[in-house]
């Protein structure tokens, strides 16, 4: 086996996220050097279990590191605007996982502090790696599908169903106001912006808390681990307020329409991602369950569907894809087609003009959909997309 290449990469946050990060870095060739958590002890467990030489006591010791050159944050979500504006500060690339911020008014900051320093910023919107998302992307950029006129779908997850299911996002002061919404539906925001090329302008949005109160335990559970606590544990009541599923009508810039679904509560999906978009020559689809497929829909002929082939792919598309045809690439994949792009751009010290990955400026603009998300239910009405400059 290839001795694994020390850029100076560091990870913060000791969940399911840093395994996956670690993971895929580890893929690229990359050894990270270390990681960070809530404590000294949370370090310790997290460096032993994914193999990484260090265990930092504390984020600032992990800043304060010069051989570290780029910090993956992986943490909860309140902390990522104090983590990410220390990296900046020390110097240090980021990779942050998303949301950028539990608000626009944290977002704008970073962003802007971002563009101050020069140095690599990337929201981990990793669903715009599957081959296929790529590919769509490159096909309505070079008018295959004519204007984009209608895009729909959603996300879907059955992990919060029960009113056991617990994780700290359940917690508004650690996720934020929105929970289904700005956790995975914020991902498909940005997937469906960054294929159809256009940027959403109003909604309209229906939130709905569906578990009005949950009973969890008092020690902390990870990611997806509901599994892992016993029936008989002691248990704590909590009225719940963020949302469990939306649904939210959408208007794009450049005139198209949108219709998304939501959920966190939808049993037996375990996270299903689709979106469609109807174009006025020819329309595309695809799901997340399948991703190796992508339909390409016709009036006048018959409708097709394309395999994630480099030889037969857009230019886009062959550039996220690292497997050849047949060799379908899933989720663990879309984070390596990311953190490659990133690491492009960290060897040599800045951002492209036109960088190939999500910024932070992909971040900030989630948040501020998100914010006319929550206004429009609150309103009970359509709600305008605020994109005034940090």
């Amino acid at each position: 086996m290839p001795t694994l290449r020390d850029p100076g990469i560091a990870v913060i946050g000791t969940g399911w996220m840093a395994w996956a990060h670690t993971e895929a870095l580890r893929r690229l060739g990359f050894a990270p050097r270390g990681i960070a958590g809530r404590t000294a002890d949370s370090a310790k467990d997290a460096a032993a279990d994914l193999g990484l030489g260090t265990a930092y006591p504390s984020v600032e010791a992990l800043l304060s590191d010069d051989a570290v050159r780029a910090v993956h944050i992986t943490s909860p979500n309140d902390v990522h605007a104090e983590q990410v504006e220390a990296a900046l500060r020390a110097g240090k690339h980021v990779i942050c996982e998303k949301p950028l911020g539990v608000s626009s008014d944290e977002t704008a900051r970073l962003l802007g502090l971002a563009r101050q320093t020069g140095l690599v910023n990337v929201t981990c919107f990793n669903l715009r790696f599957y081959p296929h998302n790529h590919q769509a992307a490159g096909l309505v950029r070079a008018g295959a599908i004519g204007e984009p006129r209608l895009v729909s779908g959603g996300y879907h997850q059955d992990w919060l169903l029960l009113e056991t299911d617990w994780n700290w996002r359940l917690d508004t002061k650690r996720q934020g106001g929105l929970r289904a919404v700005a956790d995975i539906g914020s991902h498909w925001l940005d997937l469906v912006r960054f294929i159809s090329g256009q940027r959403v302008t109003e909604v309209l949005a229906d939130l709905h808390t569906f578990v009005p109160q949950r009973f969890h335990p008092r020690r902390e559970v990870k990611t997806f681990a509901a599994a892992s606590v016993s029936a008989d544990e002691e248990r704590v009541r909590e009225v719940m307020a963020s949302d469990d599923a939306a649904g939210v009508l959408l208007r794009f810039e450049g005139g198209a329409r949108g219709v998304a679904s939501i959920s966190q509560v939808a049993a037996g999906r375990k996270n299903r991602v689709t979106w469609q978009l109807d174009g006025s020559d020819s329309a595309m689809a695809w799901v997340s369950e399948d991703p190796e497929q992508l339909w390409i829909g016709h009036r006048g002929r018959p409708n097709e569907v394309m395999s994630t082939d480099p030889s037969m792919l857009t230019s886009m598309g062959a550039s996220a894809t690292r497997y050849p045809a047949g060799h379908v690439e899933g989720y663990p994949d879309t984070f390596v087609g990311l953190f490659a792009a990133a690491y492009a751009d960290i060897a040599t010290g800045a951002p492209a003009a036109e960088p190939s990955y999500p910024t932070f400026a992909d971040g900030h603009d989630a948040a501020v959909v998100c914010d006319a998300i929550a206004e429009s239910a609150r309103t009970r009405g359509w709600a305008t997309v605020d994109r005034e400059s940090p």
